[in-house]
């Protein structure tokens, strides 16, 4: 009686050891993001996408996306699509300012990716994601780009922010931090920091974005706004003209000349973890012909106009 009395304050100390106030269960996620292949500029868009999507199938991460200006709904540019639409694994979409060229409309750019919506949430491994569209107009007859989140947005945001219970991370197109961001990037990122000063527990942690082809990575106010570079090049513009392929590509893609074109595919997976950090895995490559600083480009550009996705470990 003596020994089994023992052996049963024994089990009763290990339960309750294993269930000893503070003990958190981690979770991890892997994703894989692509972002600016702009297939109607970039001649060999659909090698470089399938070099992404290869090496997608090869890390499995537990979804990826590509997070704008991809490509347009026009027929001839559907064998891209195909590529996108041979990975088995679980996809997201994300509308740059470029899906909708050549005349296309967002209800056009939707239906060709199958979406419902250009903004959504989805939930996954302990994490909740929020996914935006920086294309709205400021006014109802408003032309060109933009890049813009208007009130109808911003109070669906508002409350999607409502119903998280866990770590947020948020995906736009066009940029929510302070370089080259939305026209009213300070009112959405004010909108972030007053949720996270009322729900610590499910704070938002990270924003990523693509849209101007950098690489960078900056944190505000506790918050990540973190860049990932184009999958193909750094646009430069007319006055930095350099031809760098042939005379036929040159004729057929004529906006190349104005680019900065990267050598190999960029492309990388993020590991995001409650544990806090952020790695992302870095690719590194170079430009086909001159650089931007050899064609003299301004150079306070440098920190974070590069060939490459960086090699980061972010806490938060």
């Amino acid at each position: 009686m003596r020994f089994s009395s023992i052996l049963l304050k024994l089990c009763l100390l290990c339960m309750l050891l294993s269930c000893k106030p503070g003990k958190q269960e981690h979770h991890v996620i892997r994703i894989g993001m692509a972002s600016d292949v702009h297939l109607p500029t970039m001649h060999d868009a659909g090698y470089r996408f399938q070099k992404f999507i290869d090496s997608m199938n090869i890390a499995k991460p537990d979804f990826i996306i590509e997070l704008g200006d991809l490509v347009t709904p026009a027929p001839r540019y559907d064998s891209l699509f195909d590529i996108w639409r041979s990975y088995n694994g679980t996809k997201y979409h994300v509308i740059g300012n470029h899906e909708m060229d050549g005349g296309y409309s967002l209800e056009e750019a939707l239906a060709f990716r199958n979406m419902a919506s250009s903004y959504y949430s989805f939930h996954q491994n302990g994490f909740d994601f929020i996914v935006l569209d920086g294309n709205d107009k400021k006014y109802p007859d408003e032309k060109g780009y933009r890049q813009y989140i208007g009130p109808q947005q911003q109070q669906w945001l508002r409350d999607e922010l409502e119903k998280k219970e866990s770590p947020i991370v948020i995906f736009s197109h066009q940029a929510i931090g302070n370089k080259g961001g939305m026209d009213n990037a300070e009112e959405i990122r004010k909108i972030l920091e007053n949720h996270n000063a009322q729900n610590p527990e499910a704070r938002v942690i990270a924003c990523f974005n693509g849209h101007l082809h950098y690489d960078d990575a900056e944190k505000l106010n506790g918050i990540w706004y973190i860049h990932i570079n184009s999958m193909s090049y750094f646009w430069m513009g007319e006055e930095y003209a350099h031809i760098r392929y042939s005379e036929e590509v040159d004729r057929d893609f004529r906006w190349i000349k104005y680019t900065a074109p990267y050598k190999e595919p960029l492309y990388t997976v993020v590991e995001i973890s409650t544990e806090g950090f952020i790695r992302i895995a870095g690719k590194y490559t170079e430009y086909v012909g001159p650089s931007p600083w050899d064609l003299s480009y301004p150079e306070e550009h440098k920190n974070y106009v590069k060939p490459q996705i960086s090699e980061r470990l972010l806490n938060f």
